[in-house]
Protein backbone atom coordinates (compact mmCIF):
# COMPACT_ATOMS: atom_id res chain seq x y z
CA UNK A 1 0.00 0.00 0.00
CA UNK A 2 1.31 3.35 -0.91
CA UNK A 3 2.02 5.83 1.55
CA UNK A 4 -0.92 8.40 2.34
CA UNK A 5 -1.36 11.80 0.36
CA UNK A 6 -3.66 14.60 1.41
CA UNK A 7 -6.72 13.98 -0.05
CA UNK A 8 -6.40 10.50 -0.38
CA UNK A 9 -9.63 8.82 0.77
CA UNK A 10 -10.70 5.12 1.53
CA UNK A 11 -14.39 3.58 1.53
CA UNK A 12 -15.64 0.67 3.50
CA UNK A 13 -19.44 -0.38 3.42
CA UNK A 14 -20.70 -2.26 6.89
CA UNK A 15 -24.09 -2.93 8.71
CA UNK A 16 -24.65 -3.29 12.24
CA UNK A 17 -27.15 -6.38 13.37
CA UNK A 18 -29.12 -6.31 16.92
CA UNK A 19 -27.21 -9.40 18.40
CA UNK A 20 -23.98 -7.58 17.74
CA UNK A 21 -25.79 -4.23 19.64
CA UNK A 22 -26.55 -6.41 22.45
CA UNK A 23 -23.44 -7.86 22.83
CA UNK A 24 -21.66 -4.39 23.32
CA UNK A 25 -24.46 -3.99 25.61
CA UNK A 26 -23.06 -6.41 27.73
CA UNK A 27 -19.51 -5.98 27.12
CA UNK A 28 -19.85 -2.24 27.69
CA UNK A 29 -22.20 -2.45 30.30
CA UNK A 30 -24.21 0.61 28.82
CA UNK A 31 -27.92 -1.32 28.75
CA UNK A 32 -29.78 1.81 28.18
CA UNK A 33 -33.15 0.56 26.95
CA UNK A 34 -32.86 2.69 23.69
CA UNK A 35 -30.22 0.37 22.44
CA UNK A 36 -31.81 -2.97 23.82
CA UNK A 37 -35.34 -3.04 24.44
CA UNK A 38 -37.45 -3.21 20.98
CA UNK A 39 -40.92 -1.74 22.92
CA UNK A 40 -38.58 1.01 24.42
CA UNK A 41 -37.16 1.82 21.23
CA UNK A 42 -40.57 1.53 19.52
CA UNK A 43 -42.12 4.54 22.06
CA UNK A 44 -38.83 6.48 21.46
CA UNK A 45 -38.29 9.65 19.09
CA UNK A 46 -36.29 7.76 16.94
CA UNK A 47 -39.31 5.25 16.39
CA UNK A 48 -36.65 1.87 17.20
CA UNK A 49 -33.64 1.49 18.79
CA UNK A 50 -30.20 3.00 17.97
CA UNK A 51 -26.86 1.65 17.87
CA UNK A 52 -24.74 3.22 21.03
CA UNK A 53 -22.60 6.06 19.73
CA UNK A 54 -19.11 4.21 20.75
CA UNK A 55 -19.96 0.81 18.88
CA UNK A 56 -21.31 3.10 15.75
CA UNK A 57 -17.93 4.49 15.72
CA UNK A 58 -15.69 1.60 16.72
CA UNK A 59 -16.23 0.83 12.64
CA UNK A 60 -12.76 3.48 12.55
CA UNK A 61 -11.04 1.49 14.75
CA UNK A 62 -11.72 -1.95 12.74
CA UNK A 63 -10.48 0.00 9.84
CA UNK A 64 -7.49 1.41 11.29
CA UNK A 65 -6.50 -1.55 13.14
CA UNK A 66 -6.86 -4.35 10.53
CA UNK A 67 -7.35 -3.00 7.17
CA UNK A 68 -5.40 0.91 6.22
CA UNK A 69 -1.61 0.36 6.83
CA UNK A 70 -2.93 -1.61 10.52
CA UNK A 71 0.84 -2.92 10.65
CA UNK A 72 2.12 -0.50 13.38
CA UNK A 73 -1.06 1.77 13.68
CA UNK A 74 -1.00 3.28 16.91
CA UNK A 75 -4.21 5.54 17.15
CA UNK A 76 -3.73 8.37 18.92
CA UNK A 77 -6.80 10.82 19.56
CA UNK A 78 -10.45 10.58 18.22
CA UNK A 79 -13.50 12.74 18.14
CA UNK A 80 -17.04 12.13 16.89
CA UNK A 81 -20.01 14.44 16.40
CA UNK A 82 -23.14 12.31 15.95
CA UNK A 83 -25.44 13.92 13.65
CA UNK A 84 -28.24 11.61 13.10
CA UNK A 85 -28.76 8.25 14.87
CA UNK A 86 -27.26 4.64 13.36
CA UNK A 87 -29.95 2.03 13.33
CA UNK A 88 -29.24 -1.82 12.96
CA UNK A 89 -30.05 -3.30 9.72
CA UNK A 90 -29.17 -0.53 7.76
CA UNK A 91 -26.72 -0.09 4.94
CA UNK A 92 -23.85 2.58 5.74
CA UNK A 93 -20.61 3.72 4.33
CA UNK A 94 -17.79 4.67 6.24
CA UNK A 95 -15.19 7.77 4.44
CA UNK A 96 -11.63 8.25 5.79
CA UNK A 97 -10.02 11.09 3.85
CA UNK A 98 -6.45 12.39 4.24
CA UNK A 99 -6.83 15.61 5.63
CA UNK A 100 -3.07 16.34 6.98
CA UNK A 101 0.28 14.38 7.18
CA UNK A 102 2.79 14.93 10.24
CA UNK A 103 5.69 14.28 8.41
CA UNK A 104 7.90 14.38 11.26
CA UNK A 105 6.16 12.92 14.00
CA UNK A 106 5.17 9.45 11.70
CA UNK A 107 1.39 10.75 11.96
CA UNK A 108 -2.06 11.63 9.51
CA UNK A 109 -5.06 13.38 10.38
CA UNK A 110 -8.04 11.86 8.66
CA UNK A 111 -11.69 13.08 8.62
CA UNK A 112 -13.92 10.10 9.45
CA UNK A 113 -17.57 10.26 8.06
CA UNK A 114 -19.96 7.78 8.22
CA UNK A 115 -23.01 8.06 5.62
CA UNK A 116 -26.25 6.01 5.38
CA UNK A 117 -26.37 4.31 1.47
CA UNK A 118 -29.95 4.95 0.55
CA UNK A 119 -30.64 8.60 1.31
CA UNK A 120 -27.10 9.80 1.51
CA UNK A 121 -27.28 11.16 4.79
CA UNK A 122 -24.02 12.31 7.19
CA UNK A 123 -24.38 10.21 10.70
CA UNK A 124 -21.40 10.56 11.89
CA UNK A 125 -18.03 12.70 11.81
CA UNK A 126 -15.14 13.52 13.38
CA UNK A 127 -11.42 13.17 12.78
CA UNK A 128 -8.39 10.85 14.06
CA UNK A 129 -5.14 11.32 14.09
CA UNK A 130 -3.18 8.02 13.78
CA UNK A 131 1.00 7.25 14.15
CA UNK A 132 2.64 4.50 11.97
CA UNK A 133 6.42 4.55 11.63
CA UNK A 134 6.24 1.80 9.30
CA UNK A 135 3.60 3.28 7.25
CA UNK A 136 3.93 6.99 7.35
CA UNK A 137 7.41 7.50 6.82
CA UNK A 138 8.08 9.60 4.13
CA UNK A 139 12.12 10.55 4.21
Amino acid sequence: MEKPKINDVYKFNFSFTDEEVKTYAKISGDCNPIHVSENYGKKSIFGKCIVHGYYSISIFSKIYGTILYPEEHILISQNAKYLKPIFTGVEYTAIFTVKELFHKKNRVLYKNEIFENITGEIKITGESILMNKKHYNWQ
